[in-house]
């Protein structure tokens, strides 16, 4: 199968100890299996280190780092004993470390903090960093994603939702978003949420016949973007959600019981760097799966 996924031949997982880090391995690791490729285990050691941390030395923060990546190779072993891992501990700021070695990787897998009882993500100022500092894809993972610790976390089966924009290019989102379909044999909803336009805000005496109208026009404009892709995969079962209102909660809606959302964000550059725009912050905040972020222009 070739494709943005296939022209990378591993995936890469940041590991830092923490129970976050241990299920985004698990994940990555059962992605790995999934894709025939080997696993890298990348721990940054960001050095010198803050001076919070008196009498904390170099060879201590070595050995730390080196007891993670052996931790997690030996779990990672006992579940997928034929996987091929390998371990990289890189002496970078951790953003940059991580985008670094996610440059010749296929997929990078960060782990995010749950929001308690609640579904979604508490992102970081790493995954956020790392995110709009590469252009690999990312999967941010939670605890709540590998529930039990066996990293079966990957929602094989389970449906994927996969968010498309009818005004912008989505190539390579809608291609990561299929071959994940056809990889884990799973049906692929594509959701698209749509607005009336601004002027219709100005017309006295509004016809609802508008509106469905609008809504058809939409719908039909969504599915002549994913009549390709359709051909392209003829096995995976595909259908559509056209929404009037926010695509975000829409996709945070079609989170419940997914195995992946898959969202795109632009790779553009602002006076304040670089950002997440709306749909894909909202879903990384709510969403009740892990959520493929892929950069595209």
């Amino acid at each position: 199968m070739k494709g943005i996924a296939a022209m990378k031949n591993h995936v890469t997982v940041g590991v830092d100890g923490s129970a976050e880090s241990r299920a985004a391995a698990g994940w990555a690791a059962a992605e790995a299996v999934l894709r025939q490729v080997p696993l890298r285990l990348a721990h940054a050691v960001d050095w010198p280190l803050d001076p919070v941390f008196p009498g904390l030395g170099r060879q201590d923060v070595d050995r730390w780092a080196d007891q993670a990546l052996t931790e997690a190779t030996q779990e990672l072993h006992v579940r997928h004993p034929n996987l091929e891992i390998t371990t990289r501990c890189p002496t970078a700021r951790p953003a940059a470390a991580l985008a670094a070695e996610a440059a010749d990787a296929g997929l990078l897998v960060l782990g995010s903090r749950g929001l308690g009882g609640l579904v979604g993500f508490i992102v970081g100022s790493v995954a956020m960093s790392t995110m709009v500092a590469t252009d690999t894809p990312v999967v941010l993972v939670r605890v709540a994603d590998d529930p039990d610790g066996r990293g079966t976390g990957t929602g094989t089966g389970a449906e994927i939702v996969v968010g498309v924009d009818i005004h912008q290019a989505c190539d390579r989102v809608l291609a990561f978003a299929f071959e994940e379909a056809a990889r884990r044999d799973c049906p692929l909803r594509a959701v698209h949420g749509w607005k009336m336009p601004a002027a219709y805000r100005y017309v006295p005496f509004f016809d609802p016949d508008n509106e469905r109208d609008i809504g058809r026009s939409v719908t039909h404009m969504v599915d002549d973007m994913l009549m390709p892709w359709k051909h392209k995969f003829p096995d995976v079962n595909v259908s559509h959600n056209v929404f009037m209102g926010s695509a975000g909660e829409h996709l945070v809606r079609a989170s419940q019981g997914a195995g992946l959302v898959v969202v795109g964000r632009h790779v553009r550059r602002s006076p304040l760097g670089a950002h997440l725009g709306p749909v894909a912050h909202a879903v990384l905040h709510h969403a009740a799966a892990p959520v493929a972020v892929i950069a595209h222009a």
